[in-house]
């Protein structure tokens, strides 16, 4: 690994080698309701006083936001083109390079990896393209890894698999979904080189999310990358401070 790799990542993990993530990157696809995110300074005060260590947002919110992103590790998602009022909402190309988000200071860059979906081969051709212009360049790559696409239920199985496919196509860290319980789990963590950050996918009760979290670091994640369960609770900077805790203990 590179120097620049190196010492990106160590902007985004903590000397732990866990990371908590906070992901900014809803808007790019019109998600709604966007609830703390329809203030991105404020969400952004909220996210360091809860002492996140890093973000994972769009090239819009890195650019307009600079001042407030602070010291937090910045990822920057380089895909998008796809809204929800597309039929064809997992049809992500690239809107951005690796070049830009290095102009914009960012630590590493996302995109997404599907498996198992009809768009599968082009997203997969997208993530290795991406993953060779990381290593010439010096930067991270997380790749986003959705077996059977966003809303599927995948089998942990499925998931090891993609996890798996992520780290051979050259991606440094893996975002992807929890299946528990964690002695199951363990298979996705243990078969997968790069370190694993769990998602949290749609909304769900902070102690439900906070649970499900804990048994992923007990199955060896290295942490999490939270989104709506952080910017659409009633108090971001309790919910964020709260998973630290569960992380980072």
């Amino acid at each position: 690994m590179s120097a620049g790799k190196i010492i990106r990542l160590n902007h985004i993990f903590a000397a732990d080698g866990r990371s908590v993530v906070v992901a900014m990157d809803h808007g790019l696809p019109g998600m709604t309701p966007l609830g703390a995110l329809k203030t991105p300074a404020q969400l952004l005060q909220d996210i360091k006083a809860g002492g996140a260590d890093a973000i994972l947002t769009t090239p819009g919110i890195a650019a307009h936001f600079a001042a407030d992103i602070g010291n937090l590790g910045l990822i920057v998602r380089l895909d998008g083109g796809a809204t929800t009022l597309s039929e064809s909402f997992s049809a992500m190309r690239l809107i951005a390079g690796v070049e830009d988000a290095l102009r914009l200071g960012a630590d590493a860059v996302a995109v997404m990896g599907f498996c198992g979906t009809p768009d599968e081969s082009d997203s997969l051709h997208t993530l290795g393209q991406v993953a060779v212009e990381c290593r010439r360049l010096g930067m991270p790559l997380m790749a986003e890894m959705l077996p059977l696409g966003y809303a599927a239920k995948p089998t942990v199985e499925q998931v090891a698999l993609a996890a798996r496919v992520g780290a051979e196509m050259g991606a440094d860290i893996i975002k992807t979904k929890y299946v528990g319980p964690a002695e199951a789990y363990a298979q996705v963590t243990e078969s997968c080189f790069a370190p694993v950050l769990v998602l949290g996918g749609s909304a769900k009760q902070p102690d439900a999310v906070i649970a499900e979290m804990r048994e992923a670091m007990a199955a060896g994640s290295a942490g999490v990358a939270i989104g709506r369960n952080v910017w659409q609770a009633e108090s971001p900077a309790e919910v964020t401070r709260t998973l630290v805790q569960a992380v980072h203990g």
